[in-house]
C-alpha cells in the first residue's frame, strides 16, 4: 500500500513542477524605469503625485511598452545621482533617457537606436558674457555641472584633464552658484536649462552661448544586474525602438510636454 501511494507521488511530481516552471520562464512583464527628475521637457516629477515621473520620455517608453505588452512604472527615486544607483544596482530595471559612454556600458545595456537627441549648452550671466566657439575657451574659468552627469564621452574626457567644473547634486544649485557668482557658467542640456530658468524666473538674465559643447542621444538602458535583462527582451525592446524613432513621434511628444511644462 505504502509502496503504490509513493509511486504515484512519483509519477505526480513531474506534473506539480510544471507550473513552476512556466512561472520561471515567464517573461518580465512589468519594468520600473527612472531618470533624472530634474529634466524638463523629457523627464520631471508629477506634481500630482511625486512619486512618478512624467515627460516626454515616460510617453515614449510607456507606448514602447503597450506595444509589446509591457508595463512601465515611472518612478522618482531621488536625484540623478541616487537614480543612476538605483539602475545600476538593479533595483530599477530601465534608465529611460542616457547618453551613451564607454563607462556607463559597463554597467548597463543601451538599447539601439537614441529616441530623442539633446544638445549641451553653456549658460552664463547676461553681465558675463565672454567669448566662447570652443572647448578651450571654458579654460580659466570655473564651471559647474551635475554629479555623476553627462555632456558627451569626448566632452567629459576634456573637460576632466582640462576645465575647472564644479559638480553639484542639482541643476537648481548650479544655476542658483551662477547667479549668485559663485561660478562663471554652467554646463547642461538645452531645453531642460530653458524650463529650469523660466522655474525660477531668471530667463531675461541668463544666456546661452553657441555653439553646443555637444549634442548626445539619450538611450533607454537596461541594467545588467536587472533580472529582467534578457537578450529577447533587449530585442524586442530595439525593434519597437527602431519602429517609432523612423516616425515623428518622439518629436510630437517632446513638443507636446514643452507645452505641457509650460
Amino acid at each position: 500500500m505504502i509502496e503504490r501511494c509513493l509511486r504515484k507521488a512519483l509519477l505526480l511530481l513531474p506534473c506539480l513542477l510544471l507550473p513552476l516552471a512556466g512561472a520561471a520562464d515567464e517573461p518580465c512583464r512589468r519594468l520600473t524605469a527612472t531618470g533624472n527628475p530634474e529634466y524638463p521637457p523629457y523627464l520631471w516629477r508629477d506634481p500630482q503625485n511625486p512619486q512618478q515621473l512624467i515627460g516626454a520620455n515616460a510617453d515614449l517608453l510607456k507606448y514602447l511598452g503597450k506595444q509589446l505588452g509591457l508595463d512601465i512604472d515611472f518612478v522618482y527615486v531621488g536625484p540623478w545621482s541616487r537614480a543612476q544607483e538605483e539602475v545600476r544596482t538593479g533595483r530599477i530595471d530601465l534608465m529611460a533617457g542616457y547618453f551613451l559612454t564607454e563607462a556607463r556600458r559597463q554597467q548597463m545595456d543601451f538599447i539601439a537606436p537614441p529616441f530623442l537627441h539633446t544638445p549641451s549648452v553653456v549658460w552664463v550671466r547676461r553681465d558675463n558674457v565672454f567669448a566662447y566657439r570652443q572647448w578651450p575657451d571654458l579654460k580659466g574659468r570655473k564651471g559647474g555641472t551635475l554629479v555623476s552627469n553627462s555632456h558627451g564621452q569626448q566632452f567629459d574626457e576634456y573637460a576632466e584633464a582640462n576645465l575647472t567644473l564644479e559638480a553639484v547634486p542639482s541643476a537648481r544649485q548650479a544655476f542658483e552658484k551662477l547667479m549668485h557668482k559663485r561660478s562663471d557658467y554652467v554646463v547642461y542640456e538645452q531645453y531642460p536649462g530653458m524650463a529650469l530658468a523660466r522655474t525660477l524666473g531668471i530667463t531675461d538674465t541668463l544666456q546661452v552661448l553657441e555653439p553646443p559643447v555637444s549634442s548626445e542621444g539619450l538611450y533607454l538602458a537596461m541594467s545588467h544586474e536587472s533580472p529582467c535583462n534578457k537578450p529577447q527582451l533587449r530585442e524586442a525592446l530595439a525593434r519597437e525602438m527602431a519602429k517609432i524613432v523612423s516616425g515623428v513621434l518622439p518629436e510630437q511628444l517632446l513638443q507636446q510636454n514643452l507645452e505641457r511644462w509650460q
